[in-house]
């Protein structure tokens, strides 16, 4: 009599089938890995490029012509200009619209620094997936797509791009981003500019002193309130502002002072309690103090971000491949905003960081600028392009991938 090998409890025999289909997407993820590194000295020249010619927020001009040119010799439809704005793009290709999965790709510099966030790393590994995809997939397996973002470092490109609807036929978005940490997912919080102005009576101060209403002191006075207000926020919140305008002249009382705070909070909902905060406390300064006061918010606001568990947990697989390790983030830090954050809370999103430089360094420094042009930074930038056109391709290939990422972000929506 034969003896049937038992299977440890909570496993099952993997059938004939899913054995092929299994194999099939090896080979097919195999052949993604090829493509990108054929395509690695391209890439690399791709990102020095962008690096020695900085381009600042809906400025990116060369970036976008030399991003789009790489798309459009390599057979994409690119459309220039999209949702209004003249350095945004998109770059299609597949003979169906679903699937989709989209590359993203940020290209804009800091105004004196240069690529010390290393979006051309960003450019150059978005790029290479779209293309390594395209070049292995057929036609019918869906849409690849790469989206040019412009001005995330201020100005909010992709906000405009998802209030246009550029992702509403998307499955995924997928980006990666340079950092001194190699996380799984990033924490960012949510973040929004206000500009607060008080309009009061100008007077002599020696002239005729009780005629004046000092819009300056109302505005001492809510950075002094904001101060008192900042002890009792939870984790992740804050508030920061500049005097913007505080007078003309020291020998006259200021009628307008103006200030821009910069909100903080963890998550989008904190962040709307926090210009709730602001709202009341710059309204309550105005009637102690017998001004008007005016809060507008000043940039688009950046919601914060939602990770895809199911997406980031693919890309980490492949990344790993590539012989670089990536845990979950530290407990309780949070590594600033992005407009990433909107586009994630409406489709399926990953924005995992790849170590150019050690813990001890920081982005936006002219130091990470020159970690995104080292060899360290070619290998990040390649090893990332290879995890994100793997990990496309299984959003494109793998229907249960894609139908268990809409729903977890369908069930935190809830």
């Amino acid at each position: 009599m034969g003896h049937s090998k038992e299977l440890a409890p909570g496993h099952r025999r993997t059938t004939p089938r899913e054995a092929d289909v299994t194999d099939a997407l090896d080979e097919v993820l195999a052949r993604v890995r090829g493509e990108v590194a054929a395509r690695a000295e391209r890439l690399w020249d791709v990102a020095l490029t962008l690096h020695t010619e900085p381009e600042y927020a809906f400025e990116e001009h060369r970036a976008a012509a030399l991003l789009c040119g790489e798309l459009a010799w390599e057979g994409f439809v690119v459309e220039r200009g999209v949702a209004g704005l003249p350095t945004a793009f998109s770059a299609r290709s597949g003979a169906r619209p679903r699937p989709a999965v989209a590359l993203l790709l940020e290209y804009d510099a800091l105004p004196g620094l240069g690529h010390a966030c290393g979006h051309n790393l960003i450019a150059a590994a978005g790029l290479g997936a779209a293309l390594a995809v395209r070049a292995t997939l057929p036609a019918d397996a869906g849409s690849v797509w790469a989206v040019g973002t412009p001005a995330e470092e201020g100005g909010g490109g992709k906000v405009t791009e998802v209030e246009a609807g550029l992702f509403d036929d998307v499955d995924a978005a997928l980006m990666f981003h340079p950092g001194v940490y190699s996380w799984r997912w990033a924490p960012l919080t949510a973040q929004a500019q206000y500009r607060v102005a008080f309009h009061g009576r100008a007077a002599h101060p020696t002239g005729n002193p009780t005629e004046g209403i000092d819009a300056l002191a109302a505005l001492i006075q809510l950075f002094n309130t904001l101060a008192v207000v900042g002890r009792r926020l939870p984790q992740g919140s804050h508030v920061q502002g500049i005097v913007t305008d505080g007078g003309r002249a020291t020998n006259i009382v200021p009628e307008y002072a103006e200030g821009l705070f910069g909100l903080r909070a963890a998550t989008t909902a904190a962040l709307d309690d926090l210009a709730g905060e602001l709202l009341t406390c710059a309204h309550g300064v105005a009637r102690a103090t017998g001004t008007t006061v005016t809060v507008e918010r000043a940039t688009p606001r950046y919601e914060h971000f939602r990770d895809s568990a199911v997406l980031s947990e693919r890309f980490a697989r492949h990344l790993i491949r590539t012989g670089h390790g990536i845990t979950p983030p530290e407990p309780g830090v949070y590594l600033g905003s992005s407009d990433i954050g909107n586009v994630s809370g409406r489709v399926p999103a990953i924005h995992p960081f790849v170590a150019i430089m050690d813990p001890d360094g920081s982005d936006h420094t002219p130091e990470f600028a020159a970690a995104a042009a080292s060899d360290r930074g070619r290998e990040a930038m390649l090893a990332a392009a290879e995890a994100l056109a793997c990990t496309a391709a299984e959003v494109l290939l793998r229907p249960e991938v894609r139908e268990r990422a809409w729903q977890d972000l369908t069930a935190a929506a809830l």
